[in-house]
Formats: structure tokens, sequence, C-alpha cells
């Protein structure tokens, strides 16, 4: 086992020389805060632009004159919506460990560099049709690339920045301030698609070259880096594995011949298997090189493992939530309130900013208790609230009372707020300071494959459930109006992937239904005026819809249970105990936190 150098212990823990950019002097001045504030800036703008683009969605694609909702189009949207977070899970692991070797604010900062100029490249798409979608696909792989950068040495760096007393603070305000930026995408996408697409891009600029130059100015390397042979083949594995794994989730979403999903399809299902072969091979690979892209022997300190784990859970559980309340209001709450189906999306935004106000409120005030009464009652507690408020959102009726929905969706903020920092506190504590980098690349993939697999899943679920009870609500409803009992039946059997779809976007879905068959030409003006009203579809699929809903809750409460339950299972030792027995957990040798 090697040991651990002088210059090691400076990097950690404070020690060594005492000039202005020593590790004493960064900690006992203002560096901290910079570093600080630059990498929140950091974290909320990748997480920001994970999000924009659902609300912004209509518009981006009107802009290219592309209909998203064609079957021959779907895959566009799919991409558009998962690509971003599939190229971040991929990629972050690879990425932190690159900043172990060659410096965490190195990456860090060409990750900021990277990320600007893919939005520049999104907001100047020269094309039109599908060839401008495959333009805004490739930029937002780019984009991704550059914010998985950010994402995986951002913690690192703050938990070389801040002594192990404040680090639950600091971590609290940067986790849950990029959490936080999910939501907030979803309000800034309506707001500036409403004035022009391009400018869901622009808005990243001006914030992006001045935390460009000002990462290159200020921020400095204090963990000192440790040369080591690039593990090619670990990172092919890993990168393959999991890429594979996340895009047959993501095609899994796709309607198959006359099934509503294609978890049947031979291409998905041999997905699935070839992804976890493929990272099963990995990890034996890990075990065998002398320089590993990650050590899995982490995985024996009980804070890591049962921190990353309750981390993927509630992922998992939260993952998909911000996709099912926008459904929720965008296609039936807020048309039954009166809104037009083309301004939903905007609005529904601005109706969970409760939820958003949850994480701000809780996040930094965890983390700063954290600190003093260790993570443990904290990131347990917080997926317990959460579980509850998943119960509760399941009780609400379709047309419910705002206040109730409001306080259930505050309360689910409370409870991720409360979960993130104390977790992700305990995580980077518990590791090698010079193993950091890889660990938060770790530390991302499991919260961004969580939320992957949680869009997946949540939405099979859900549309599975409207696949078996919408068509015995849409084609009576159909008929009653004047639509043909054959047109009426072909529609109602039509997968739900489009409807659902359309109704998160603020299309408006018996409309988008109807248009191709010509019908809405032909019938009666007070028909068509029903068919296409802002109750007509809404009264038809509230039955179904909370079916649907009744499963994904269910879902989501199981899983921030579990969760709570592996959190729990962390122990009382502080996470930093690891740091004190050894630099490098090795195999065989016995784990660092009991």
């Amino acid at each position: 086992m090697a040991t651990r150098t002088s210059g090691h212990r400076a990097g950690e823990h404070g020690g060594g020389g005492s000039g202005p950019g020593s590790p004493v002097a960064g900690r006992a001045g203002a560096y901290k805060w910079v570093a600080l504030s630059n990498t929140t800036l950091a974290m909320v703008m990748a997480t920001i632009d994970g999000s924009i683009v659902i609300i912004a969605m209509p518009a981006i694609f009107r802009g290219i004159n592309l209909n998203p909702l064609t079957p021959g189009n779907v895959t566009y949207l799919l991409w558009m919506i998962m690509g971003y977070l599939l190229v971040q899970s991929v990629l972050v692991v690879t990425l932190g460990r690159l900043g172990d070797i060659y410096g965490r604010v190195k990456i860090y900062n060409l990750g900021f560099l990277v990320f600007t100029l893919a939005s520049i490249g999104l907001s100047f798409d020269p094309f039109q049709g599908q060839q401008g979608a495959l333009w805004l696909i490739g930029w937002r792989f780019v984009q991704a690339f550059g914010g998985a950068m950010l994402m995986a040495n951002s913690a690192a760096i703050l938990t070389d920045a801040f002594p192990e007393g404040q680090r639950g603070t600091a971590l609290g305000i940067n986790q849950v301030a990029g959490i936080s930026g999910q939501f907030v995408g979803l309000l800034l996408g309506g707001l500036l698609s409403a004035w022009d697409w391009r400018a869901v891009f622009w808005i990243n600029l001006p914030f992006g070259l001045f935390g460009t130059v000002w990462a290159y100015k200020s921020l400095k390397e204090i963990a000192t880096t440790r040369k080591a042979r690039i593990d090619w083949l670990g990172n092919i594995t890993f990168a393959a594995g999991a890429g594979v794994l996340l895009t047959a989730i993501t095609f899994g979403i796709r309607p198959y011949h006359s099934d509503p999903t294609a978890w049947g399809s031979p291409m998905v299902f041999g997905g699935l298997i070839l992804g976890v072969a493929l990272l099963a091979l990995f990890c034996l690979i890990e075990t065998r090189v002398k320089d590993p892209m990650f050590r899995l022997s982490l995985f024996r300190i009980r804070a890591f493992a049962a921190g990353n784990i309750a981390s993927l859970l509630g992922a998992i559980a939260r993952g998909g939530l911000q996709f099912m309340l926008v459904i929720w209001l965008a296609g039936i709450w807020l048309p039954l309130h009166g809104y037009d189906f083309k301004d939903t999306p905007l609005w529904a935004g601005i109706y969970m900013l409760p939820l958003t106000a949850g994480f701000l409120i809780a996040g930094p005030l965890s983390g700063r208790l954290s600190d003093r009464y260790g993570a443990r009652p904290f990131a347990t507690g917080g997926l317990l609230v959460a579980a509850c408020c998943f119960a509760g959102l399941m009780l609400l009726p379709v047309d419910f009372p705002y206040w109730a929905f409001a306080l259930l969706i505050f309360g689910n903020g409370i409870g991720s707020g409360l979960f993130a920092a104390p977790n992700t506190a305990a995580i980077m504590s518990s590791v090698p300071a010079h193993h950091r980098g890889a660990a938060s690349g770790m530390r991302s993939t499991f919260q961004n494959s969580g939320m992957s697999l949680s869009i997946g899943v949540f939405f099979s679920l859900m549309i599975a459930g409207l696949a078996n009870t919408l068509p015995r609500a849409l084609a009576p409803g159909l008929t009653a109006q004047g639509v043909p009992a054959a047109v009426a039946g072909q529609i109602a059997h039509l997968p739900p992937v489009s409807t659902v779809f359309a109704a998160m976007l603020g299309y408006n879905p018996v409309q988008n239904l109807l248009a191709p068959t010509g019908l809405l030409r032909t019938l009666p003006a007070a028909n068509v005026a029903t068919l296409t009203g802002k109750t007509f579809f809404p009264g038809l699929i509230s039955g179904p819809f909370h079916h649907g809903l009744t499963i994904v809750f269910t879902a989501a409460a199981l899983m921030a249970v579990t969760g709570a339950a592996v959190s729990w299972l962390r122990g009382k030792k502080p996470a930093s105990a690891a740091e004190a027995v050894t630099d490098v957990v090795a195999p065989g040798s016995p784990p660092a936190a009991g």
C-alpha cells in the first residue's frame, strides 16, 4: 500500500506551507467562498440545462419546423430530453478520475469553456426539420460533456477547499442549488421560449463567459495530483456499459409495434443484458489493473457505499417527479382551471415553485446541522419525509385544491433538500483526498443514472396504466361528439406516448390526435369546439391518469423508504473516519467505517 506523502496531507488537512497559494491560506481566507460561488454557478447552469428544454420543446420544434409528436419524430423528442442526462451519467466517473490525475480545477475550468461554446453552437442552429433536430441533439451532447466536467469535479473542489466542520454547509448550498436548478429550468424554459426559442440557449452565454473567466483567474489546485496511467480498458467498458444500458432504457419508452412501450423489443432487451454484462466486465477489470479508473474497494467504506446506494434510490424516487407533475398540471389541472394548452407548460413551472422553495430552504440548513450532528438523521429523515409526501400526492384527487398540492410538493422539496446536502458531504468526506474526483464522479453517476432510470420506469408505468384504461374512456368520448366509431377506436388504441408528451409540451392532445384525420374540418363547429376545448381531454383522461399516478407514486414512495433504510445503515461514525485510517482501501482490508 502506498504511503501518503506530506503533500497529500497538506492538501487534505490544511497542513504544509503558509504561502498565499497554500491550502492553509486558501482555507483561512476568502478562497473557499470563491470556490463555493463559482462551483454553485456551474452546478446551477448544468442542471438548469437538463430541464430547460422540456418546457421550451414546442417552441424549439416550431422554430425548426418539425412536429415532434409524429411517430417518426418521437425519437428526436426523446433524445432532446434524455440525451443530456445519458451523456453526463456515462462520463462523470471518467472525468472525475482525470481530475484526480491531472488536476480537478484544470478539468473543471475546461468544462466551463466547453459548456459555454456548446451553448453558442445550440443557439445558431442553421438547419430545419430533422437536420435541425440532429444539430441540436449533437450540440446537447457536447454541452452535456462540459456539464459532466463541472459536475464530476465541483464537489471534490469544495471538499478540498473547506475544512471538515464546514463541508456539509458548503456542499449543501452547492448541491441544493444544483438540484433546484432542475426546477428553475422548467420556469425559465417557459419564459424564454415565449420570446424566442434560441434564448433558451442564449441565457447561458453571459453566465458561462463570466464563470469561465472567473474560474480560470480564481480557482487553484489545492489537492496534490497523483500521476497514473489512464485505465483505457476500464474507461471504455464503463462508458459502453452505462451508455448501452441507459440507451436501452430511453428506447424502452417508445412504442413497439402494437405495444405501448418497447420493453419487449429484442433491441431493448438485448441492450439491457449487454449493458449489465459490460458493467460486470468493468468491475472485473477494475480489480485486476494497477491504476484502475475507480477503486471498487472504496465501496468497502460503509458511509460511501450506503450514501451512493441511498442517492441512487432517492434519485429514482425523485427523478421522474417533475415530469409527472408537469403532465398532471399542463394536461389536466390547468386546462380545467381555464388555461389554454399552449400556456400550460409555463404555468406548470410557476405552480411548481413550492417544490424549489423547499429545496432552497432545507438544503443549506440541513448541511449546516449535519456538520454538527452527523449526516444520518437528516439524510434518512429527508427520504422519509419525501416518501410521506409521495403518499399524500397519491391520495389527492386529480382536480385538487392547490393549497394541498403546494403543501405536499413543498414538503417533498424539504425532504429532498434534507437528504441531498448531508448525504453528499458524507460521501465526499469518507474517501481519501486523492480519490475525491473519482468519488465525486461516481456519486454523480449514481444520481444521474437514477434520474434517467426513473424517467424511463415512471413513464413506462404511466403509459402502461394509460394503455389499459385510456381506450375505454377515449373511444366513447370521441364517438359522442360525432367522430366515426372506426376512427375513434383507432385513435383510442394508439400508443399513449404521443398523448402524454402532447399534454406535457402544451399541445392540445385531442387536436393533435384528430388533425391527421381531417375530421376537424368536417364535424359541426360546436362538436369541434367541445373536442378541442379546455375541459374535454382533462375530463376523459382524469380517471386513467389517476390510475397511472397511483402506480407511479407508490413506486416512488417505496424507493424513498428503501433509500431511507439504506441511509440509516451508514453508521454513526463520522464519515471522515475512513481518511484517518488509510490512504487507499485495498482489497482484503477491513471497512474503514463501521
